[in-house]
């Protein structure tokens, strides 16, 4: 199985059950789990999921998982250059206008050719990425 790049959206959406995406997203996320294939992120996911996460009852699950991925060499930290090609692009609205937190995904997906996301986000298909529910 390919390398699949964990987005902020799809973490969510699994850990609150009600959030709206969390039935399209809880089982493509245990077959990824299940599969026992490489699912990786970045530091700055993880770094908007503790702040969506602040004040909810999953706020631990997210530093498990930031534990679990670095465990398996699977929390990747974005490198300066792949900083300042985000930054550009964002200034440049570059896939459909993407955050910058979205803009530095797509630069570390280029780098380790990662071409799926989980991730419902219509800004990974604006850059070229499948999503995968």
């Amino acid at each position: 199985m390919n390398p699949v790049l964990l987005d902020t959206t799809g973490l969510i959406a699994v850990w609150d059950v009600a959030d709206q995406w969390h039935d399209d997203a809880e089982p493509v996320f245990l077959n990824l789990v299940k599969s026992g294939g490489s699912i990786l992120t970045t530091t700055l996911i993880l770094y908007e999921c503790g702040n969506a996460a602040a004040r909810r009852p999953y706020r631990t699950t997210v530093d498990d998982l930031r534990t679990w991925l670095a465990l398996k060499g699977w929390l990747i930290e974005p490198t300066a250059s792949e900083l300042d090609a985000a930054w550009a692009d964002y200034r440049a609205a570059s896939a459909g206008a993407a955050g910058i937190v979205d803009q530095v995904s797509f630069q570390v997906m280029r780098r380790l050719g990662i071409s799926e996301a989980f991730t419902n986000d219509k800004h990974f298909q604006a850059a070229g990425f499948t999503v995968l529910f």
